[in-house]
């Protein structure tokens, strides 16, 4: 059980380790393509649903404001800054979809293992990410027409039924198994986390081995676009929420703002944009933000340790 953790929170690792298999040598993870990705999407989402519960809504409801708080950072910062870097940097169009796709997509399951990690609220977290989840079947597919409708056709109501089919159904069958046949949900809960972690990972390699040469001739500018878009989201969800949540709860937000729900953005690209690169960014992605989002989570469990001592000696004083 505890490996299985370790395992789990040593995902930047695993993603990383894959991206670099898949540049290095694209033979390793190429055959992972298809439906198979789709396939390790609903691995994911099946995953993110056996951990959720009608308490976690419930406990969403009794805090409506910072749920809500989050839900709005999440699809205003992200869409702004993939609309003002497509803009300002030198994208190819299918280059501009797939980042409007990442900036549109909700928060992924990753926010909710860097939120432990970096000493967050993670009750908050999981609330969040379930909204901005359930609020992607409408928001993304509009953000994307919005933000990509100029460089290339966006078929807004395929969109939306691609993503009912790749994010509702696996969430709610993995609801229906918590509720229903919690014996056998129990045994499912210690390696959900790790077969999402893997299937990440894979998808990361894969995409990269696939797309490759066009990495090697423009992918400095993809990467850039990329890391700029979640730096701001993490900063800039960070800096807002601080000025109407403590410091956890803070964190909370920037971690569930800056980290995208980045297979998603690779699955819509592949089958809403076939025969063009769009599922770069979202590769780029899933690999940006895990790296961002633990660097993070490294400094602020630091602080938390840092801080620890300091305040246990302050209560310790006489006043």
């Amino acid at each position: 059980m505890q490996l299985l953790q370790r395992f789990t929170y040593w995902f930047p690792l695993w993603t990383i380790l894959a991206a670099i298999i898949g540049l290095i040598h694209p033979p390793a993870l190429s055959w992972v393509k298809g439906p198979m990705i789709s396939i390790g999407l609903a691995v994911i989402m099946l995953g993110m649903g056996l951990t959720l519960s009608l308490a976690d809504f419930r406990r969403a409801l009794s805090r409506p404001a910072l749920i809500l708080l989050g839900a709005l950072l999440q699809f205003t910062i992200m869409p702004a800054a993939g609309y003002i870097l497509s803009r300002c940097l030198p994208l190819e169009p299918a280059m501009v979809v797939g980042l409007a796709l990442v900036a549109a997509a909700p928060g992924g399951t990753a926010s909710n293992v860097v939120t432990f990690l970096a000493r967050g609220n993670l009750s908050l977290s999981v609330c969040m990410t379930a909204l901005s989840t359930l609020l992607a079947v409408l928001l993304t597919p509009f953000w994307t027409y919005v933000l990509a409708g100029d460089y290339m056709p966006v078929d807004r109501l395929q969109l939306m039924l691609d993503t009912i089919k790749v994010i509702v159904a696996p969430v709610v069958l993995g609801l229906l198994l918590r509720r229903y046949f919690p014996r056998f949900t129990r045994l499912l809960l210690p390696v959900a986390p790790p077969l999402a972690v893997i299937a990440i990972a894979m998808i990361v390699g894969a995409v990269l081995a696939a797309r490759r040469d066009v990495i090697l001739d423009a992918g400095w500018m993809v990467v850039l676009s990329v890391f700029l878009l979640h730096s701001t989201g993490f900063g800039i969800g960070y800096l807002a929420s601080r000025l109407l949540a403590n410091e956890t709860e803070a964190r909370t937000i920037s971690i569930e703002v800056g980290m995208q729900n980045s297979g998603l953005a690779v699955d819509l690209a592949r089958n809403n944009f076939p025969g063009v690169a769009a599922d770069l960014p979202g590769a780029i992605s899933a690999m940006t933000h895990c790296l961002i989002g633990s660097l993070l989570a490294a400094f602020w469990n630091w602080r938390s340790r840092r801080l620890q001592p300091s305040m246990a000696t302050a209560a310790l004083k006489p006043d």
